[in-house]
């Protein structure tokens, strides 16, 4: 039996993960920029309930304000979603020290952007601290109506599913491929 390893990232430069790190912590700027200025543009442009076409019949701009999870769903639990958002952007944290490829902290730069996105949103929107309602404007027909901040979290959640699903290791740790011969 031989045995093939794939390159040690373990070992990875500081310099390399200093840059996972700079591309992790920018995404995730980026992202929760991105998602507090369109929410702010919607809600210093557009009243409750506007809703303005931009490809008719494809895609409009829709403000509502939701205190549920996707679909709306669990609209009274609102507090939950807060603790869930808050305890999903720390563990995101504390993985990050860890991230060893460019392609996870892409995606965990993403899912951390959108949930600190809908979790300001509920620590300050109203009706209350950490009960606050979630912007939503982005809608297409028969459809949920979303923000970026979702798409930032539906995008990460798919780079971690692909990277999961292939193999691909967060912290970059040896990975042993094994021959197996049918001599021994």
């Amino acid at each position: 039996m031989s045995e093939n390893s794939l390159p040690d990232t373990q070992s990875a430069p500081a310099s390399n993960r200093r840059t996972y790190w700079i591309l992790w912590a920018g995404l995730a700027a980026f992202a929760y920029s991105c998602d507090q200025l369109t929410k702010w543009w919607v809600t210093s442009t557009m009243v409750e309930g506007q809703s303005t076409p931009v490809i008719p019949g494809v895609l409009q701009w829709y403000y509502i304000r939701n205190s549920g999870a996707a679909f709306s769903i669990g609209e009274n639990f609102t507090w939950f979603f807060t603790l869930i958002m808050a305890a999903v952007s720390v563990a995101i944290i504390v993985l990050a020290r860890r991230i060893r490829s460019a392609w996870w902290a892409i995606g965990l730069g993403l899912v951390l952007g959108g949930a600190l996105g809908n979790l300001t949103d509920r620590l300050f929107r109203p009706p209350s601290f950490a009960m606050g309602h979630v912007v939503d404007f982005i809608s297409f027909p028969n459809f949920a109506i979303f923000n970026m901040a979702d798409m930032a979290v539906v995008g990460g959640v798919i780079t971690i599913c692909l990277l999961t699903l292939l193999g691909v290791p967060l912290t970059g740790a040896k990975a042993a491929v094994k021959d197996v011969s049918l001599d021994d």
